[in-house]
């Protein structure tokens, strides 16, 4: 686990598996909004702030899955981009097999994946990084039995920065590819602990806070078991 000081927080008392955890970002969103988080990846993932099991996370799911409140994750988004599919690449559906994984635990569970992955998601709701004050757009898509709410999707108003483009304080940019100014990324995502890599991937943090605050206020009515 990395010496990333973790911001203060008021916990809830509910626990969060994060499957396909990356370094983090979407770990902190909800541990922001008061979860205790931990991390399962087929990779180790030494920036991850939270607790962390190397491990396959469809099978760690199903074994596993039912000691924790809440299931969350990202299946690996390959397959469904558009640079993948240009270059021919083939990648394993793992939307599917990761659903039905969260659905034997009994437990909440959300799955959050890229725009292109929607044929393959169930009545998702989008999230845009507007919606937060980030200098970003990057939408994602969140799939969930439960009733979540999210942000009026706004005016997409700014330009962004070219890629390869120097990037400065303030300009709205796309975190792909070798993108330049890491430390004022990291700032505005929310994500200081994060190399480049785990940037060009994560969720901000700030979307699954917000749907967090809703997912435990629906667990503490009873709703969502």
């Amino acid at each position: 686990m990395t010496a990333f000081p973790l911001p203060e927080r008021q916990p809830n008392g509910l626990r969060l598996l994060d499957p396909y955890c990356c370094q983090g970002g979407a770990a902190m969103g909800w541990y922001l909004a008061g979860f205790d988080v931990t991390g399962v990846d087929s990779h180790p993932q030494p920036r991850y702030p939270f607790p962390f099991v190397l491990a396959d996370a469809v099978k760690f799911i199903r074994e596993h899955g039912h000691e924790y409140d809440v299931v969350a994750g990202s299946p690996p988004c390959q397959r469904y981009s558009a640079c993948q599919r240009i270059r021919g690449r083939e990648h394993p559906d793992l939307i599917g097999p990761t659903r039905e994984a969260m659905q034997s635990t009994g437990r909440p569970w959300v799955i959050e994946n890229v725009e292109e992955a929607r044929p393959e998601l169930r009545g998702p709701v989008m999230m845009c990084g507007a919606s937060f004050g980030l200098h970003t757009y990057r939408h994602r898509l969140f799939e969930s039995p439960l009733p979540l709410a999210v942000p009026e999707h706004p005016r997409h108003a700014h330009h962004t920065v070219k890629m390869g483009r120097p990037l400065r304080e303030g300009d709205w940019y796309h975190a792909v590819g070798n993108f330049s100014n890491v430390p004022y990324v990291r700032a505005d995502m929310g994500v200081p602990w994060m190399s480049r890599d785990g940037i060009r991937e994560c969720i901000p943090p700030a979307y699954t806070r917000f749907l967090g605050v809703q997912v435990a206020a629906l667990l503490g009515a009873g709703v969502a078991r």
